[in-house]
């Protein structure tokens, strides 16, 4: 015979070989116990309603479930609730139940015979060594005996190891311990990326920890959004260390620095005849045969009184073409 059998991941009923190798039973008795087995706790079912959702007669059914009871796989209590009602409670069990089990260990326990003590009249005991009037004295000289290492019963667990201390003082643990730099900015702009997210909270030794990571990517211009485009996406769904998942993002995503950018030196000009310094490339104005402009400072209000003359007549002859204009 050959058997076949198929992996269930749900919905599936673990049941030991020999409820169904009981030969005492019936193969119908054993299929009842089986679908019971495989009902949910609390399931409500009597004779009546099993026998009309199977293809068995109700006659059928109650002399499987009295092969049951008998074997010690079913039993039935009733139970009075404090109200007063009375109901009956169904058991079924993978194993069977001896009848009158409990009732037989308590009538044992009931008349089991006492003991006599061996010894009616105890004697008075005597020292391992010396005379039983010479109390016994601690040997101070013995060196006591450690207790074994090993994974053994009794044997006392190793104490968890220490993280050892930085050189030149103890580790800082407290943010209040920073004081206002680089270094607890880094860490308060870790903290408030990572206080949102349940799979990366850190301690705040640890956050101290990791702020010198945080610091050389402040300092290359980078920012709370782009440590969380860092360190958020993609996380797995159990993070056993997240300490040790932060520093390996860090460490392998950290930007590179960035290089000093000279300011580039003012370019200076020449004229390309006589050599004179410009401010651009060409010919400088006498070489060129322009007049060297006039600039003129001062003038008050002669000047003023001037240009405004020279504005109103421009004014009246440009009045005086539109005239004609429309007069034509």
């Amino acid at each position: 015979m050959q058997v076949h059998r198929s992996a269930h991941a749900r919905n599936f009923t673990v049941l030991p070989n020999a409820v169904l190798q009981d030969r005492r039973l019936s193969f119908a008795a054993r299929g009842l116990l089986a679908d019971l087995l495989s009902r949910p706790e609390r399931w409500r079912e009597d004779a009546r309603q099993i026998a009309d959702s199977s293809t068995n007669s109700r006659a059928a059914v109650r002399k499987a479930l009295k092969e049951l009871i008998e074997a010690g796989y079913y039993r039935v209590d009733t139970v009075r609730l404090p109200d007063g009602t009375i109901r009956s409670e169904a058991h079924v069990y993978d194993t069977p139940q001896i009848p009158g089990l409990e009732e037989a260990k308590k009538l044992l326990e009931a008349v089991k015979p006492q003991v006599e003590p061996s010894v009616p009249r105890p004697a008075s005991g005597a020292a391992d060594s010396g005379d039983a009037g010479v109390p016994v004295v601690k040997n101070l000289i013995q060196e006591p005996s450690l207790p074994a290492r090993g994974d053994g019963e009794g044997c006392p667990a190793a104490p968890p190891a220490r993280r050892p201390r930085p050189k030149g003082g103890r580790a800082v643990a407290s943010l209040a311990d920073l004081d206002d730099g680089p270094l607890r900015a880094a860490a308060l702009a870790l903290y408030r990326v990572l206080k949102d997210q349940p799979r990366l909270r850190l301690g705040e030794a640890e956050v101290i920890e990791l702020a010198p990571l945080v610091v050389r990517w402040l300092a290359v211009g980078c920012g709370p959004a782009e440590l969380a485009a860092a360190l958020l996406p993609g996380l797995p769904e159990t993070i056993h260390s997240p300490a040790r998942v932060v520093r390996e993002r860090l460490e392998r995503k950290m930007p590179p620095a960035l290089e000093p950018q000279e300011e580039p030196a003012p370019r200076a000009h020449e004229c390309a005849k006589c050599r004179a310094p410009m401010q651009r490339s060409g010919l400088c104005r006498p070489c060129a045969g322009l007049p060297e402009p006039v600039l003129t400072i001062g003038g008050g209000a002669a000047c003023t009184a001037a240009g405004v003359a020279r504005v109103r007549a421009a004014m009246r002859s440009a009045g005086g073409d539109a005239g004609a204009i429309a007069a034509a």
